[in-house]
């Protein structure tokens, strides 16, 4: 069973809190939301690991935890990318260009839903057997009928490519993406970095998007990046560290997160913390990146009087209990798959 986050204190095996830590040539002084990152990453991975156990309630005593949502501590753990995974990019055809469609076509929308329905109503999603008018007349009719074609977790803005309705502009980008050699770009990077820079070259993906479309399609067999290569902090992360360290992070948070992934097993072991990675696997630069966000929700009700930068003082998110198994199947090029 998880202990409570703040019952334990946020001092070390020795009592002594941690002192300053060196990022980027500065000088930064922890707050007490260092330790709590630490400590939900924990105890957040515990629950997670209940959960696959099928193991019975409770899973934590932690009441933020017990009352709100959190992603998992992986993000490949998460249940929207379980379905890219498992059920998207690892299912059809291998060939480049069609992973690429499949995996972009699914994160456009980010929701089950909403594939399924193309799926069902289409046939087998294909770039090869693409028709705008046919996927447009599928969404267009879902629309009508008020059912929600977008998941509310991030929205990827509506380009301005002529067309009046939102999915519409979307299905254009994508399209734009295909016929202007994206698949073939992203396939001839030699760094991650560099598959980011092509994902930013098109219309409304600003930095955050970009950075998440490429951990997505480096989900794929084809892709031979490690999780660790690079690392672009979005907004929520931002107000994360903003908690961590103050304002002396600013402008170095993308080295403030591969601190935090290249010293975990040092601060585990300081605060006595249980962690073994997701089978083994250590936290990713992705997964730091995340736990900042989620902490930075986190501290909205364990640290209030600690501020961050966008203000935000409550958590929107409550939990409800899903009731479908836990899948837990990762790429394979991870070696995690049993």
């Amino acid at each position: 069973m998880v202990m409570l986050l703040q019952d334990r204190h946020t001092t070390g095996p020795n009592g002594v809190a941690p002192g300053a830590v060196r990022v980027a040539g500065r000088t930064l002084q922890p707050t007490p939301v260092f330790d709590s990152y630490w400590r939900f990453a924990s105890a957040r991975q515990a629950v997670y690991e209940a959960r696959l156990a099928d193991r019975p309630q409770p899973w934590t005593r932690d009441p933020i935890l017990t009352q709100y949502r959190f992603t998992n501590c992986y993000r490949a753990a998460d249940r929207v990318s379980q379905s890219l995974i498992s059920g998207v990019i690892y299912q059809g055809s291998q060939e480049w260009d069609e992973v690429f469609f499949r995996t972009l076509l699914f994160k456009i929308f980010n929701k089950d839903s909403t594939w399924h329905l193309l799926n069902r109503e289409l046939g087998e999603v294909r770039w090869d057997a693409y028709d705008y008018r046919a996927y447009d007349e599928v969404l267009s009719a879902a629309f009508a009928k008020s059912e929600r074609l977008y998941s509310a977790a991030y929205i990827v803005p509506p380009p301005q490519l002529g067309e009046e309705r939102k999915h519409r502009n979307h299905l254009r980008l994508l399209e734009m993406m295909m016929t202007t050699g994206a698949p073939d770009r992203v396939m001839d990077a030699t760094t991650m970095r560099e598959v980011y820079e092509v994902m930013l070259c098109y219309p409304a993906l600003g930095p955050f998007l970009a950075y998440q479309f490429t951990i997505d399609l480096n989900y794929a067999s084809q892709m031979p990046f490690s999780e660790m290569d690079f690392v672009m902090p979005g907004p929520g992360a931002r107000d994360g560290i903003r908690k961590c360290f103050g304002r002396r992070a600013d402008g170095i948070e993308a080295e403030v997160i591969r601190y935090m992934a290249d010293t975990q097993e040092q601060h585990f072991t300081r605060l006595e913390l249980p962690f073994h990675g997701l089978k083994g696997r250590p936290l990713q630069l992705i997964d730091c990146q995340n736990l900042f966000c989620e902490v930075d929700k986190y501290a909205r009700v364990a640290h209030p009087e600690i501020a961050g930068i966008s203000g935000r003082s409550r958590i929107k998110q409550s939990y409800r209990l899903d009731t479908k198994p836990v899948r837990a199947w990762f790429p394979p090029k991870w070696g995690l798959n049993a």
